[in-house]
């Protein structure tokens, strides 16, 4: 007998030959749609409305975005970015699902510290996760950096969102201690005093697994100098195995998986120019303990470009460090240097890793 319902509903949706489309969308998973696709007339899809696409056993969420070139997508296929595509690991014409994806469960959260309010731990985790599995829209991300800029978070709040951070990813243990790292926190042009540390101490045969972000207010991070010299995309395997051969590596967090909300946050933060103590704090000491380290060397560089401009701000910001350290069980020194000038010869990725080379080489 015929079931009624099913029978108005249809036949189910065919399912869509995926497809690569060459474009870098910058950490943000996109998918495109033809408009005379019959999925996106039969689902009411709208533009940048979040969706769940299925393919090869996985699932990941993505902003859609909707075409009329068959050039771009055709009628009968789903569009990916890079990122989205790389990240289902599948050919092109695999066959895929696209259906609405549910709402972020923490947006009652996020509208709370949009008003000011104060928020618990639970809210923070509820907000990262949603955030590092993609459920954020851009708008929603720009509303949570800019939230929690104006309305500055108190050093319990850094905590938790430090702890979620935490939370929301992959965490290695090395089985030994100390596990060491330096880091700074950047804005000063030219400063890759990281690249001059993290191998010397690696020679001397301490464990220093150095995980860095992108640029956020410089030209270049510790990242993206190293990888003028090397790749930084490591998955955690293969990070865990240079580190346990040579000791020490320089790397980008994000491939490892860890820490992942905080380079979803560093996307928005960088056009913005916005890097706000709370999640300076958050975003530095999660990706520390996430990567393993047990004892971490952090400078602060003052001077009146720099990110932080004055001794008392240093000195608060040194404090805000130290607490949200201690309560993470991180045994932390904090260096206030003279940030007045650039350091080094060269600004930019490739000039910076001239320096470097230099210094490491002893060439003046």
């Amino acid at each position: 007998m015929t079931d009624p319902v099913a029978a108005a509903a249809g036949p189910p949706a065919l399912p869509l030959a995926l497809r690569r489309v060459a474009i870098d969308t910058w950490r943000e998973n996109v998918a495109y749609l033809h408009r005379e696709c019959a999925v996106y007339r039969a689902e009411g899809f709208q533009a940048l409305s979040k969706v769940e696409v299925r393919a090869n056993g996985k699932r990941i969420l993505a902003t859609l975005n909707v075409v009329d070139d068959e050039a771009i997508v055709g009628c009968h296929e789903l569009g990916l970015s890079e990122d989205a595509f790389a990240q289902l690991g599948v050919q092109n014409g695999h066959p895929a699902s696209i259906s609405q994806a549910e709402p972020a469960s923490s947006i009652p959260a996020l509208h709370r510290k949009i008003a000011g309010e104060r928020l618990d731990r639970e809210d923070f985790r509820a907000i990262v996760r949603d955030i590092a599995e993609h459920r954020y829209s851009k708008i929603e991300l720009t509303a949570f950096v800019v939230a929690s800029n104006q309305g500055e978070l108190d050093r319990e709040e850094v905590y938790f969102l430090t702890d979620a951070m935490v939370a929301s990813g992959s965490r290695l243990d090395w089985r030994e201690r100390p596990v060491v790292d330096k880091h700074c926190i950047g804005g000063i042009p030219g400063n890759r005093t990281s690249m001059l540390v993290v191998p010397i101490v690696a020679a001397h045969g301490m464990l220093c697994p150095k995980t860095s972000s992108r640029a956020i207010t410089s030209p270049a991070g510790t990242a993206d100098t190293m990888e003028v010299l090397a790749s930084v995309e490591l998955p955690m395997a293969r990070l865990a195995e240079i580190v346990r051969e040579h000791r020490g590596c320089l790397a980008w967090g994000g491939t490892a998986h860890l820490s992942p909300a905080d380079d979803v946050l560093i996307s928005v933060e960088r056009p913005l120019s916005i890097d706000s103590p709370g999640q300076m704090v958050a975003s530095i000491l999660s990706k520390k303990i996430a990567a393993g380290s047990t004892h971490l060397v952090l400078d602060i560089p003052v001077g009146p470009t720099a990110k932080v401009r004055s001794m008392p701000e240093a000195q608060r910001l040194r404090k805000l460090f130290e607490f949200v350290a201690g309560r993470i069980n991180l045994a932390l020194d904090v260096v206030i240097t003279d940030g007045r000038q650039p350091v080094g010869k060269g600004i930019g990725p490739v000039l910076e890793a001239r320096d470097v080379m230099r210094v490491l080489e002893n060439d003046p």
